[in-house]
């Protein structure tokens, strides 16, 4: 069986970003740096994907969680879309409505036969202000996605630290900009992303919002303590709503002593989505690598990789219907389902 990949959380953009890259010639040009580019997602059967827009608060170091100035934010994200776009216009096929998801797209000549679909997605939404004026911007320019936090406050709320062992249920939940937030994302139908909120935000957008809930790159708190996983009362949760969790490569994520090291078995990976499953159904579990984001494991290294996990899948009593819905029909469904009109 030959499976594909539709992945719920990549950081390509801002790598490209990060490093000037404004015309994308490292992904174009498959320069082999990181861990996407167009040759490479090709050998990984890599369909689509939601990329991620994240505003780093120093760019020298990326886990910095200092406040970030909304203006400037803006300015950055309008760059990272602007690659986003001239991607678009040989590789990509933005989803941004129900059609668009799965729609065969030819490329120009030469080049592979389809397009990637693309979510255009917002990581932490401190480019938009209190009023929410920027959203409809954000909508225009075709981001359908967005998590309200990263890994640090903002108007709207407070994001999961990054302590190890330790609970998501640290700090207060959304603020009222936080809650005007997803009432606005639920009536234009943006998705909103539960990944990287702390539990008191999470039990605030289950409240807020009457939409399947949604994480995009997430794992099981119950196998690795890390306070960013998900609490099985929250996996639960997620599960009544008819949502969906994309589990994580990202081996802090992954392993139970929360260690950033390749050296990490995909029967961990396994393991995590034989739980998910367990909670969410088989309809309800996808995964969001964490590309570009993260430390991964060797066994796939980056995107080219991606089969090696689908195989290890059906080496392991998934089958061959459960493979492929997890590696992709499950997010392909969902986005099918909740885009706009």
């Amino acid at each position: 069986m030959t499976v594909s990949f539709f992945d719920g959380h990549n950081d390509m953009l801002l790598r490209l970003w990060l490093h000037d890259d404004w015309g994308a010639a490292a992904f174009l040009e498959s320069d082999g740096s990181g861990h996407i580019d167009r040759e490479r997602m090709a050998a990984g059967r890599m369909t689509g994907g939601f990329f991620a827009i994240f505003i780093p608060a120093d760019k020298r170091k990326m886990l910095a969680v200092g406040p970030i100035e909304q203006k400037h934010a803006l300015t950055q994200c309008l760059e990272m879309i602007d690659i986003f776009d001239l991607i678009c216009e040989t590789d990509f096929a933005p989803c941004r409505e129900k059609s668009d998801v799965g729609r065969k797209t030819g490329k120009t000549p030469g080049k592979t036969p389809d397009r990637i679909g693309a979510v255009l997605h917002i990581e932490g939404a401190e480019m938009i202000s209190d009023n929410l004026d920027e959203l409809d911007i954000l909508y225009q320019r075709g981001v359908r996605s967005i998590g309200p936090l990263w890994s640090r406050s903002n108007i709207f709320g407070h994001g999961a630290p990054f302590s190890f062992p330790g609970s998501p249920d640290q700090g207060d939940g959304l603020t009222d900009a936080g809650k005007a937030l997803i009432a606005a994302c639920d009536e234009r139908r943006i998705l909103v992303d539960l990944s990287h909120l702390n539990e008191a935000g999470f039990w605030d957008v289950a409240a807020c919002s009457a939409r399947p809930l949604m994480a995009t790159h997430s794992n099981a708190h119950a196998l690795c303590p890390a306070p960013r996983n998900l609490t099985d009362r929250q996996i639960d949760a997620i599960a009544e709503r008819g949502g969906i969790v994309g589990a994580c490569f990202a081996s802090s994520y992954l392993r139970d002593d929360g260690r950033k090291l390749a050296d990490t078995p995909l029967e961990v990976i396994l393991r995590q989505l034989d739980h998910l499953v367990s909670r969410l159904g088989e309809d309800g579990v996808g995964l969001g690598s964490d590309f570009d984001g993260a430390v991964i494991p060797a066994a796939i290294g980056d995107c080219s990789g991606l089969p090696a996990l689908g195989e290890a899948m059906l080496a392991n009593g998934f089958g061959t219907e459960l493979t492929q819905k997890i590696c992709a029909g499950n997010w392909q469904r969902f986005l099918r389902e909740n885009l706009p009109d």
